[in-house]
């Protein structure tokens, strides 16, 4: 399989797809392995057509005896078929030998979601520090809008509106939405734009919203860190990241009344399926409504 074949690929979706930098970076990954695969197997590099689904299933079953997850294994047949297609489309090969080829059956994890008492414990952690005060108003926002963490460190100044509550995001495949957020959020950020970013910025004209201690913005690998540093510090038992605070925020909602629909379009999820994974209720929001609504309770 060439890998000029996998650059074309790349551009196409890039061009016409609007798919993420993250997305095109993933599918570069999945193919190049894919490719090294079919090299140890002697498999032409140049003729594409002699690909046949027996060598991608043999590709499936050797990520399956390495121990790749279902997910990821489910993520790279998806990159295959996606580069099928698109041979197909330039007429490289006959058909999409990948199209019929089950995908792993995904087991439904419930995500992991934080209680009330849990996150402000969380939020409430960080000290009154440069640092700390950048770091609380990142945790804050994170929870209050539900966004992902890679949009958060994408932030501008100019996203922000401190007078109407709403941030204009940027999530994947480029696609924009507003997210709003509360006043506990609307606090912390004030005082992070006060009091800690004009200590951290060392060129004013940056517009990145939240810099890490060179002046420069934020990774996420970096929030990452800063979750972990104060998960530790508060001492609670659970593999908590960026994306359990959005797993909260949807849950929250949820819990409150907040219609399925709302919080597809605040997560900016594409398909309303993947918010469901949502719908699932806690112990105390069960006994909630079973003492409200039955009779002899």
């Amino acid at each position: 399989m060439d890998e000029a074949l996998i650059d074309c690929f790349l551009s196409y979706i890039k061009a016409t797809k609007n798919q993420s930098e993250n997305t095109i970076k993933a599918y570069a990954e999945d193919l190049t392995q894919f490719a090294e695969f079919l090299k140890q197997k002697k498999i032409s590099e140049q003729d594409v057509d002699s690909i046949d689904r027996s060598q991608i299933r043999g590709f499936l079953s050797y990520l399956k005896k390495r121990d790749i997850s279902k997910r990821s294994i489910s993520r790279k047949l998806s990159a295959i078929r996606s580069f099928f297609k698109y041979l197909e489309i330039e007429g490289l090969v006959k058909e999409n030998v990948a199209a019929d080829i089950n995908t792993p059956k995904l087991s439904k994890k419930l995500p992991l979601f934080l209680y009330p008492q849990e996150v402000n414990l969380l939020l409430n952690a960080p000290p009154e520090t440069v640092l700390g005060i950048r770091d609380k108003a990142i945790m804050e926002l994170l929870y209050a809008t539900g966004m992902r963490v890679g949009e958060l460190v994408s932030l501008k100044l100019n996203d922000i509106n401190m007078g109407c509550n709403d941030i204009i995001v940027f999530g994947k495949g480029s696609r924009e939405r507003v997210v709003f957020f509360g006043q506990k959020a609307a606090e912390s950020l004030e005082v992070y734009l006060n009091k800690s970013r004009p200590f951290l910025v060392k060129d004013i004209s940056c517009n990145d919203l939240f810099l890490n201690k060179l002046g420069t913005a934020i990774t996420a690998r970096s929030v990452r860190r800063i979750i972990d540093k104060y998960v530790k510090a508060t001492s609670l038992n659970k593999d908590i990241s960026p994306h359990t605070l959005r797993h909260t925020f949807a849950t929250h909602m949820l819990n409150n009344g907040a219609d399925l629909k709302t919080v597809q379009e605040l997560l900016g999820h594409v398909s309303l399926s993947t918010t469901q994974i949502y719908t699932h209720v806690t112990k105390e929001r069960l006994k909630q409504v079973y003492d409200k609504t039955f009779p002899r309770s």
